[in-house]
């Protein structure tokens, strides 16, 4: 109960300062809120057909150029010569 209890709260954007200075009352009724919430939800998308809330966007690899690949290892070799080096 208590992990869920924190969860709802880090999800809804509460810090840890916050959520340390609620009340064990408080914490069951944030809880509560969130069952009644999620309930509702599901009885929404069931009328709807679909899910209510939207599918988390995916995250874009980002690229990097060939040219830069080629910079990244002749600087790495260049830092593995000295060293060897000495």
């Amino acid at each position: 109960m208590h992990y869920f209890t924190i969860q709802v709260f880090v999800y809804a954007g509460f810090n840890m300062s916050n959520l340390l200075s609620l009340t064990a009352a408080q914490l069951k009724r944030a809880a509560d809120i969130k069952d009644k919430i999620s309930a509702l939800e599901k009885a929404l998308a069931s009328i709807l057909g679909s899910a209510s809330t939207p599918a988390p966007a995916l995250k874009q690899k980002s690229k990097m150029s060939a040219a830069g690949r080629a910079r990244i290892s002749a600087a790495a070799k260049a830092r593995w010569a000295k060293t060897k080096l000495g």
